[in-house]
């Protein structure tokens, strides 16, 4: 059972009569409703009031959108609801993460690229400042996952890298950062992903290590952010067989291993009773299919708050997926003890973010006049500064960097972009138009003539030759939630690299850092790792020699091939 008066609530006497005065003034539905995250869908303001007073929910979480249009949607939901709500973002590389508008700063790749805890602590506590402007208080990160596979898509940016003692150092800094910027912190994706190049968007993941590898790597890793005292941490749809099989005091059928958020070994009897961790646990989305694979959805939404979950995030129906945990409540799946002890934790962080305090005072949504914090030049200048250190020449053995404007004028431009992302389970373009778009307008103010029209066909060498200087072949391939594979698509065969070796060729990737699978060919390799204004200009400038490169990288960027590295 959680202690409101430790690590890390630290509530006083008054506080936790609130916890208490509070939940026993609850009826049986809005006890019901405090477990479950909102995924807003509807800003109209009668659609939330409506949302508010007949589901009651703990917590939302919403579509990026502008800095008004969120301001506006959390005014609503906090008037309407009797409880103050937690308000969820993504804020995980800047204020971007929640907020149309927001700045990119650095994802988890770039803040290890260079190497810095103090560009963690700052992302985290800029990218608050932005979040806490339209009235959140939860930031869904850090991101503590450790990439060990370089085909994994998930989190093959958003993890730091493949040091767990590095993981540690950045995402200490960077919870400190969130927590002084006035928002509760949240590690994911426990037990770790990394392992695999599934995404449990598909499928359910697998972190496939032994009981004694996992304590010294993805173990030591959050038993780290629990000493230093991380509110919440989120729970991921990834089985662990070996440490599930050792809790579970019995013999387990390969058919009876279940993801982390419905196995109670995992979440209970690992993370809460030997990690001692007394926090707020929720699950990953829970239209994510790789929740979807042991059982019905009827038990998978009370299992998951049996198994030890506290808050379930979103829903499949939101009227469905409330009742099928009212049932599961009334059928004792969830014991009473249980779901009061997600109550407390629930409503223990709304008090440790003095939630109720704002509330009593009509301080819970900030002054309006606060969001020209959203994007300002001030955050814009500290991004550029980042990306100056994190942009990574990985390799140049061509000798072709830097490029002159002044001797090398004539760019051919070849940009790859995305298929777009899924979120929220709808399909949503990707702004690789936009990034191309900045790219040639960045280009063409350091004087050069870009050239991105779609050639017919190849031609003669020496036409190509005569007509270009260098080619550049810049890559946004961003995919989410729709393959276990993100890879480089060539959707137009002119696109290919047939130019290599007649020009000057440099490839620079706007997003996945392990693109040299598919250009064993190059010999001018960069990783930006953002696709943001603040990185492509940083990258231009170190294209041209007025910036040196200055990030680092480890061997995951080699994709276990020989020939990446020539």
């Amino acid at each position: 059972m959680v202690d409101l008066k430790k690590k890390p609530f630290y509530l006083d006497e008054a506080a936790i009569a609130w916890v208490e005065t509070t939940i026993a003034g609850m009826s049986e539905r809005e006890k019901i409703g405090q477990l479950f995250v909102n995924m807003v869908k509807s800003r109209d303001p009668e659609d939330i009031r409506e949302v508010v007073t007949t589901y009651h929910p703990g917590a939302l979480r919403y579509p990026s959108v502008s800095g008004e249009e969120v301001w506006e949607q959390n005014a609503a939901f906090q008037s309407h609801s009797k409880v103050p709500l937690l308000i969820a973002s993504n804020c995980e590389a800047g204020g971007n993460g929640g907020i149309k508008g927001g700045t990119p700063m650095a994802c988890g790749a770039a803040v290890a690229a260079a190497d810095s805890t103090e560009m963690a602590y700052q992302v985290g506590l800029l990218a608050a400042r932005e979040a806490t402007s339209v009235g959140c208080n939860w930031n869904f990160s850090p991101v503590v996952d450790i990439l060990y596979n370089w085909r994994n898509t998930i989190v093959q940016n958003r993890a730091y890298n493949d040091s767990p003692e590095d993981t540690i150092r950045y995402a200490n800094a960077f919870r400190k950062g969130v927590r002084e910027g006035g928002m509760g912190d949240c590690a994911k994706h426990f037990p770790g992903d990394g392992m695999e190049e599934n995404d449990q968007h598909l499928m359910m993941g697998l972190c496939d290590m032994d009981c004694e590898t996992w304590d010294k790597t993805f173990g030591k890793v959050y038993q780290a952010q629990i000493d230093d005292g991380v509110m919440s941490i989120m729970i991921g749809h990834i089985a662990m067989p070996a440490y599930q099989r050792k809790l579970a005091g019995r013999e387990l059928s390969d058919s009876e291993i279940l993801p982390a958020t419905l196995s109670k070994e995992l979440v209970t009897d690992l993370l809460k009773e030997k990690l001692g961790f007394n926090g707020l646990v929720l699950t990953d989305a829970s239209h994510m299919i790789g929740l979807w694979h042991p059982m019905e959805r009827r038990l998978q939404v009370p299992t998951a708050i049996a198994a030890g979950c506290d808050m379930f995030l979103f829903s499949n129906d939101q009227e469905e997926d409330f009742n099928f945990m009212l049932e599961g409540y009334r059928s004792g799946i969830i014991s009473e003890e249980r779901l009061e002890d997600a109550l407390r934790r629930i409503l223990g962080m709304k008090a440790a973010l003095g939630l109720h305090i704002k509330q009593a005072e009509g301080t819970l949504m900030p002054d309006k006049a606060g969001l020209s914090i959203i994007g300002c030049e001030e955050h814009k200048k500290a991004a550029r500064s980042f990306a100056d250190q994190f942009i990574t020449l990985v390799k140049d053995t061509q000798k072709a960097l830097p490029i002159d404007p002044k001797t090398q004028k004539r760019c051919k431009l070849v940009f790859i972009g995305g298929e777009g992302s899924v979120v929220g389970g709808k399909l949503t373009k990707g702004n690789s138009e936009e990034v191309k778009a900045l790219l040639t307008k960045v280009l063409e103010e350091k004087g050069f003539e870009v050239y991105s029209d779609d050639m017919e066909i190849k031609g003669k060498m020496e036409d190509f030759r005569n007509n270009y200087d260098f080619v550049l072949v810049a890559m946004d391939v961003v995919g989410f939630a729709q393959y276990n594979s993100v890879r480089l698509k060539w959707a137009k065969p002119i696109d290919q690299p047939w130019y290599v070796r007649e020009l000057p060729t440099v490839f620079v990737s706007f997003a996945g850092t392990n693109m040299l699978i598919d250009l064993t060919m190059s010999r001018t390799y960069i990783n930006a790792y953002m696709d943001g204004e603040p990185q492509i200009r940083s990258f231009v400038d170190k294209l041209v020699g007025e910036s040196p490169f200055k990030g680092r990288y480890n061997d995951n960027v080699w994709c276990g091939r020989w020939d990446t590295k020539l």
